[in-house]
């Protein structure tokens, strides 16, 4: 009896089939949550205990952990972005797992920028660095999003629940829009990050509502 190849993975001769699945999701989103939680735990231990047990001690430490909670919010939001992204497809091959590790390099490099702008005091320089770590973490989340929708065609529940992404599109005109305006007023550049956290941080349904009609 000759199996038909569409479901399994073809190896050596043409006319054999490797009883082999498609890729599942789960080891990538392990190791996507595994990776995120490492970076939200290396941003809280940049937070220092001041030495003094009064309130004036604390004072250094404000610009500090405002940037934890800016970039805490931003990780939250590809985290719970990702999972839903995830959720929404059967299966990955390699370029999404390739994808997916460009997206988590630029994220890797959130705690990296957060610090130096927390520790100079919002200046342009680090702000403006913050701006194209988050810049291209968006378009490598993007990026990974069409992979998926090139692997599970125009017509998926993915591509379905996506549309237009006017959000997606948003978030990548104010990043490039803060990186120079931070050389010219870091805290409207500041200003514009807040925006697109508190863009996102509205329930977007988008996906849910395509899966559980």
């Amino acid at each position: 009896m000759r199996l038909a190849c569409s479901t399994f993975v073809r190896v050596a001769a043409p006319d054999t089939c490797a009883m082999i699945a498609p890729m599942k999701t789960t080891r990538l989103e392990a190791f996507s949550d595994g990776v995120i939680a490492i970076l939200i735990t290396i941003m809280v231990l940049e937070l220092t205990v001041p030495h003094a047990p009064d309130a004036a001690a604390l004072l250094p430490l404000v610009p500090v952990f405002l940037s934890y909670v800016l970039s805490f919010i931003f990780l939250g939001i590809y985290w719970n972005n990702h999972h839903h992204l995830l959720q929404a497809v059967a299966h990955v091959n390699g370029p999404v797992l390739w994808a997916n590790l460009h997206l988590l390099f630029w994220l890797s490099l959130v705690p990296f920028v957060t610090a130096w702008m927390g520790e100079n005091n919002f200046a342009a320089l680090p702000m403006a660095a913050y701006g194209v770590v988050l810049l291209m973490s968006a378009v490598a989340f993007t990026i990974l999003v069409y992979t998926l929708i090139a692997l599970h065609g125009r017509t998926s529940a993915l591509a379905m629940a996506l549309g237009r992404d006017y959000k997606g599109k948003t978030s990548l005109v104010c990043y490039a829009l803060a990186i120079p305006l931070a050389f010219v007023s870091p805290w409207l550049a500041g200003a514009l990050y807040v925006f697109v956290a508190f863009l996102w941080l509205v329930p977007d349904a988008r996906i849910e509502k395509t899966l559980f009609p």
